[in-house]
């Protein structure tokens, strides 16, 4: 697999920042009372994650180290505010549902850990896909957590009914608690995942020789400690 593909397999799979690196909790917990609005903030993220990436990555030489994460605050704030604009203009429902959580994007871990780890230190082609498939690997966390909830708890699916008039809703699945429930049972579904393809053969554990698992402050440049 070349280094571009890889970057997409991993934020989809071996580093997927919401069953994986349980990043960005936060609108992970609030926003999935359903799959649109889980994939509405995960499209989002991904956007602002990629351009930023890219941005930061075009000028990883210019920026002077000691103030290299106010400027990665200000790169990620434009973006975020360029998105919300565009939100409110064109997708003004949307815009409505996910409300403060569009601007506290700027402050998303996922966004600023790959911007420390990554963008910052390599070349801006790896660096847009490295975000676009850490943006892929969120937006598919939030949308399978929000259908799971919007599915037990309203009977619908991207607001559609799917469930029989007979079927009583679980109300708690789109309450606070059944977040809580849904994301631990769909970790638990990755990670038999994972442990199914290690039998297989295929490594998807951190490397612990290199790698402590905190790739924000990691300086190893080692692919996310995966080999």
């Amino acid at each position: 697999m070349n280094k571009l593909t890889e970057r997409l397999y991993n934020g989809l799979i071996k580093e997927n920042p919401t069953f994986v690196l349980m990043l960005g909790m936060c609108p992970t917990l609030a926003v999935t009372t359903s799959a649109v609005n889980g994939l509405g903030m995960g499209l989002t993220t991904m956007v602002i994650l990629a351009l930023s990436n890219l941005m930061i990555s075009a000028l990883r030489k210019v920026i002077p180290n000691g103030v290299r994460v106010p400027a990665f605050i200000v790169i990620v704030a434009s973006f975020v505010t360029i998105v919300q604009f565009l939100l409110q203009a064109y997708i003004p429902t949307l815009y409505d549902s996910l409300g403060i959580y569009i601007p506290l994007i700027v402050v998303n871990c996922i966004i600023l850990g790959r911007a420390e780890a990554y963008a910052s230190k390599n070349p801006v082609l790896p660096s847009l896909f490295d975000g676009i498939g850490m943006g892929l690997g969120f937006t598919l966390g939030l949308t399978c957590i929000g259908a799971v909830r919007e599915l037990i708890g309203a009977g619908q699916l991207f607001g559609q009914q799917i469930m029989p008039s007979s079927y009583e809703p679980v109300t708690i699945f789109i309450l606070a608690p059944g977040a809580f429930l849904v994301l631990a049972v769909l970790t638990a579904v990755m990670n038999k995942v994972k442990m199914n393809a290690e039998k297989k053969g295929r490594e998807t554990k951190i490397n612990t020789d290199i790698c402590s698992g905190s790739c924000a402050a990691c300086d190893n440049n080692c692919k996310g400690g995966r080999e």
